[in-house]
């Protein structure tokens, strides 16, 4: 492709993806159960119309009521690889609209930054890949294979959507997935598991002032995270920190004590419950580190025969690494310094993203996106405009190389 062509392409999908950026944040899309006006189920339907309008094979799906996906499909009509984008519709709440210095769905442009919920993560990134797209369809850029957009509801809660996704079989024979998610267009190969536990203790409800004739949960619910704290430390001496992810870590988040009812200072509760949120990286193995916490279990039950709990696992999932050598971590490293001028650098995702389930799938992932990491779910979330051009032509690029290449 000769220069000039780049550069003016590069100016015309500059312009494309801030204005589609833009339409797409100002469409609230927070999912909130049984609330009309805070779901994905408008922005589906825009970015639907507007795949429709560019040329692009269209499928929606609900997923749950009121949560669809969007499935794009551009086909080459020529034997090859499968290449698949994904970025998610929701986003997370605002929270307190009044401490934002811009309004959250507003999609004000102030400075060469574009401010809203869902600039960063992943509106923008979803805008990049489409104008990807777009782009190569302009300009009839040749190829060969497929090219699917995945664009799933759900990815902030537990990604009903690309389960679903992978469920309809949409994902069989996919070659390569790029995950357009905020990296700072760094080339995230790796990415860390989640494990969410939910810990009953039970106990026996008295009066504070006669304790002998309770049985309280709380003293059993400290001992146990006492121990947690210490396999912590266990498994970071053993594993140490990962090149890209860092430490794995067990952290204790939500502790209610009574777990139901009113509680009250001179009242044992018969009931406490935590929740964990468990962080992995890929040396690790989900099925040993959840034996080692029944293992604990066991052991605090041995010594308390009053030690009554139940675990459960409301979500598992895997840490992932891709090698550098995959041809789609190769189409994007060469992209991004193809697009930049400058060396990529490699790094992780510090969090799970839907590349996990394509990643359990069998499918090669790699991670990249404008935005600063930082900033997702932060007051006056933002992304800087030059990096969503810049990322729609290593999208661009990257897929070209990727299909294009045997």
């Amino acid at each position: 492709m000769k220069k000039t062509v780049v550069s003016e392409t590069y100016t015309r999908d500059r312009e494309t993806v801030i204005q589609l950026t833009r339409e797409l944040v100002k469409i609230p899309s927070v999912y909130r159960e049984n609330d009309p006006t805070g779901n994905e189920t408008e922005v589906a339907s825009y970015v639907a119309n507007y795949l429709n309008q560019i040329g692009i094979e269209t499928h929606i799906e609900e997923v749950v009521p009121g949560r669809p996906n969007v499935i794009g499909i551009v086909d080459s009509g020529k034997p090859g690889k499968t290449l698949l984008f994904e970025g998610h519709t929701d986003v997370v709440t605002a929270g307190n609209r009044e401490a934002w210095k811009y309004d959250p769905f507003g999609a004000e442009i102030v400075d060469g930054r574009m401010y809203g919920r869902g600039t960063n993560d992943t509106k923008g990134n979803l805008a990049c890949m489409i104008t990807a797209v777009q782009s190569i369809l302009l300009d009839k850029e040749e190829f060969t294979g497929k090219i699917i957009l995945c664009i799933p509801c759900d990815e902030e809660g537990l990604m009903l959507g690309i389960k679903h996704f992978i469920k309809q079989g949409w994902a069989d024979g996919v070659d390569g997935a790029i995950i357009c998610e905020p990296e700072e267009n760094q080339v995230c190969i790796a990415q860390r598991g989640a494990i969410r536990l939910q810990v009953d203790i039970f106990g026996k409800m008295a009066h504070g002032a006669i304790s002998w004739s309770g049985i309280n949960p709380n003293w059993r619910l400290a001992r146990f995270i006492v121990e947690l704290e210490k396999l912590e430390k266990e498994e970071q001496e053993r594993y140490g920190e990962d090149p890209f992810l860092k430490w794995p870590s067990i952290t204790p988040t939500i502790i209610q004590s009574p777990f139901k009812g009113e509680a009250q200072i001179n009242v044992i509760p018969d009931h406490c419950m935590l929740t964990l949120d468990i962080r992995t990286i890929p040396a690790q193995n989900h099925d040993d580190l959840l034996q080692k916490i029944d293992s604990i279990v066991d052991r605090l039950k041995a010594e308390d025969a009053d030690f009554r709990s139940e675990l459960t696992v409301i979500d598992n999932r895997p840490p992932t690494l891709t090698a550098k050598d995959d041809p789609v971590v190769q189409a994007i490293y060469e992209a991004v310094q193809g697009v930049t001028g400058k060396t990529p650098i490699y790094n992780g995702v510090p969090g799970a993203t839907d590349g996990t389930f394509l990643h359990v799938h069998g499918i090669p992932i790699v991670t990249i996106g404008a935005g600063d990491r930082e900033v997702p779910h932060q007051l006056n979330e933002y992304v800087d405009i030059e990096e969503l051009a810049e990322t729609t032509a290593i999208y661009r690029e990257a897929a070209l190389l990727f299909l294009n290449r045997e």
